[in-house]
């Protein structure tokens, strides 16, 4: 799995004219699932998102987690994360199919609600218009071949 994790001041997740999804300060959460992604990905990659100390402490340094922030998240499907760009029309064979990616992606919102965060989401394969307003900017990619 692969996560584009922003600090906002807010986010949001519009469908058709309509919000789906919005938060206050947090991690608005870009997520892909790649083809041979399972459950241990889906618990390392939110066990990871819920512990990133990248909000600061007294002392102005990234070291406070998300929960001790009081963050909430905006979790967002987005299997364009997984586009192989060799020739300049992206492929997306990588990514999982939908049958593979929505329980995974159900798995790691449901992993983040079970360690206390209030949780937002868009609708899996939606055309979106997502809104931020980014804290930093911070910004991190994680990747569970990576961690």
């Amino acid at each position: 799995m692969r996560a584009v994790v922003t600090r906002v001041r807010s986010a949001s997740v519009e469908i058709d004219g309509q919000i789906s999804g919005s938060i206050g300060a947090g991690l608005l959460v870009l997520l892909g699932v790649h083809q041979d992604d399972t459950e241990a990905e889906a618990a390392k990659i939110a066990d990871r998102i819920c512990g990133l100390r990248i909000f600061e402490d007294e002392n102005g340094k990234m070291n406070v987690n998300p929960k001790d922030a009081g963050a909430e998240l905006l979790i967002i499907s987005q299997f364009t994360l997984f586009a192989d760009c060799k020739s300049r029309r992206p492929g997306f064979s990588k990514a999982a199919r939908p049958d593979t990616a929505i329980p995974l992606y159900e798995s790691v919102i449901s992993h983040c609600r079970a360690n206390g965060f209030r949780v937002d989401t868009g609708v899996f394969a939606a055309d979106m218009q997502v809104a931020s307003v980014n804290d930093g900017p911070v910004t991190i990619i994680l990747d569970t071949k990576e961690l």
